[in-house]
């Protein structure tokens, strides 16, 4: 890389792929051959820069620029202006969503300011399908590390004293399960990386294997060779076809350099991994579905003891820990646990990635130390809520997590911190919702996926949730009664309480959570059979406003079912009793004649 003066990075996640940020990648090649330039500028094809609400976005250093939303007829205007001219091209640049400022200095770029990139280290920096360039950022270097000067309890060791916690949800420490797996003596071990990231919203796990492959695959060698593992397993998810393209470019490429296979930096220590694939089971995203799965069987959860570190994969001891938790590993060995451990809490230690997502302005994946406030996520780094509109609600731990609310907004960001407010950190999906949304629909929407994915073994997840989402149906319907919130609580706190696993477990939060902080909201629909926010259509009645009503009769040429009445340049009425409630006549009023009550 060095022979190049100028690097064009594209973002080559999934979704600036998704914005076509291939053409702009091949547009920008195409030109800088046009122009002569291929041998002082290059091209490189990266993972996820984190700005996913701007792309396709291009980064281009030394000076790291950063162009949003570009199109591949942007390229000769780039090429000729800022890497033959030196000028930026004003009108691509970052603009801040409050201020509309035009971001011309990195430094000033809010979205970055509070991150602190560990497991996401190489992600929108490196050409992921590119061995070389995961090298030359110290890959592979823990390996050779731990291979040559450590012995496996020194490096539990490490892990041990750096705070690290399973990023997967559970927060269990790294260290300890990695510990567990190793004194259990066997013929056979082996090391599992879960991949399978199921919740809504969520894209971290998927973000990371497609941007830094490698630092995943090294960190499992580190951990098979703690272990005394020597076969390593992916559980991803079939739906996920760019991660898996670009792990299985990377473990060949690890192969062929020796860094996976026998013998690795001519050690005794051999390891080789392969993928195994899930069909979208959300519960296979629980360690014992998932070993059940890979083994060929349904992905249902058993009752622990014995752990996997006992009893695992084929019956051998196994660890599993998700990708991000993977991704840590390599720098915390390079830079020492103290260096990590300085990061964080007292409890928890290090960053958190989250995917954040919802009514907020700069939808993206990014990391942040452990401590930060939900207000410094959502209103700094995620640039507020979108529209102008006033925040409500965040739901962090995905369809198992908890509502928090604006009186959370300082609290720190931890393991502990967010059980203590009635959440969890989960995988890290983080949807921020605003004024238009209404808590029971959203409630009724996290619940209806907890039914769909429920493996359906115990009868507190299998039946319970699903009486759970009756319950909440007929309130939206307008049919609730009084005595259903309070059904809906005791119900829920059973389904925590008896079922087997932790989706179950977890499965009514955000129902019970969203009562507790929206008791009114909820009244509302059961007595007053309103929707303040207007979401829930059962609970709309459409009207027209006299006094505003002019008669045009664009509301009754609107309307699909014929339920508006009335001659031209005379008051209008709605049949309610015929209203479909489509909102047809609402859009077409210029008058703001029609109103939702």
């Amino acid at each position: 890389m060095s022979e190049y003066r100028i690097h064009l990075l594209v973002c080559g996640g999934t979704g600036c792929l998704s914005q076509s940020s291939h053409a702009v990648a091949e547009s920008l090649i195409h030109e800088i051959k046009q122009q002569g330039l291929s041998d002082i500028a290059q091209v490189v094809s990266t993972g996820c820069f984190g700005l996913c609400e701007h792309g396709p976005v291009v980064k281009i250093i030394p000076d790291n620029t950063y162009y949003t939303h570009v199109k591949a007829e942007d390229a000769v205007e780039i090429v000729e202006e800022h890497v033959v001219k030196g000028r930026k091209v004003q009108r691509l640049l970052f603009k801040d969503p409050k201020t509309d400022k035009i971001i011309t200095e990195p430094g000033e770029l809010e979205a970055y300011k509070k991150q602190i990139r560990i497991a996401l280290r190489n992600c929108g920096v490196v050409n992921p399908e590119n061995i070389d360039e995961y090298i030359v950022r110290r890959g592979y270097e823990a390996l050779g590390k731990v291979l040559a000067e450590m012995d496996p309890h020194q490096t539990i060791d490490i892990i041990k004293k750096s705070g690290l916690r399973g990023r997967g949800g559970g927060g269990f420490s790294t260290g300890l399960k990695w510990e567990l797996t190793a004194i259990n003596e066997a013929d056979r071990k082996y090391v599992v990386c879960n991949a399978d990231e199921g919740d809504p919203g969520a894209f971290m796990d998927r973000s990371i294997l497609e941007g830094d492959p490698h630092s995943v695959i090294e960190a499992m060698a580190i951990c098979g060779y703690c272990t005394g593992a020597g076969e390593g397993l992916v559980y991803i998810r079939a739906e996920y076809p760019l991660a898996i393209e670009r792990l299985k470019t990377a473990i060949k490429q690890a192969r062929n350099y020796g860094l996976l296979g026998k013998n690795i930096f001519g050690s005794d220590f051999s390891f080789d991994i392969d993928l195994r694939y899930g069909a979208g089971a959300f519960v296979c995203g629980e360690e014992t579905a998932l070993i059940h799965s890979m083994e060929g069987k349904r992905g249902e959860p058993t009752m622990k003891p014995p752990f996997p570190s006992v009893a695992g994969y084929l019956g051998k001891p196994t660890t599993v820990n998700n990708v991000e938790t993977f991704a840590n590993v390599p720098p915390i060995i390079l830079n020492g646990h103290e260096w990590f451990s300085s990061i964080g809490t007292e409890k928890s230690k290090g960053t958190k990635v989250f995917a954040l997502a919802g009514k907020v302005n700069n939808v993206g994946l990014i990391e942040v130390p452990m401590g930060i406030t939900l207000r410094e996520v959502i209103f700094e780094i995620g640039g507020g809520i979108k529209g102008g509109k006033k925040f409500k609600a965040v739901q962090t731990g995905g369809p198992s997590g908890g509502c928090l609310t604006e009186k959370h907004l300082d609290i720190p960001i931890d393991y502990d911190n967010l059980i203590a407010a009635g959440s969890m950190m989960g995988s890290g999906g983080m949807i921020v919702m605003d004024e238009d949304d209404c808590m029971v629909d959203m409630a009724k929407f996290f619940l209806e996926f907890t039914v769909d994915e429920s493996c359906g073994k115990c009868a507190p997840c299998r039946i319970g949730n699903k009486r759970l989402f009756e319950l909440l149906e007929k309130i939206t319907k307008g049919n609730g009664v009084p005595e259903d919130i309070d059904r809906l609580v005791n119900l829920g706190n059973v389904i925590k309480d008896t079922s087997l696993c932790g989706l179950g477990q977890s499965s009514p939060n955000p129902v019970i959570s969203m009562i507790r902080n929206f008791p009114d909201e909820y009244k509302a629909h059961v007595t007053d059979k309103k929707c303040p926010s207007g979401v829930c259509k059962a609970l709309m009645v459409y009207e027209i406003i006299p006094e505003n009503c002019v008669g045009c009769t664009a509301c009754a040429r609107a309307c699909p079912v014929g339920a508006i009445t009335g001659e031209r340049k005379e008051v209008h009425t709605i049949d309610t009793s015929l209203c479909i409630k489509c909102g047809a006549c609402m859009d077409r009023c210029k008058f703001n004649a029609v109103i939702v009550k």
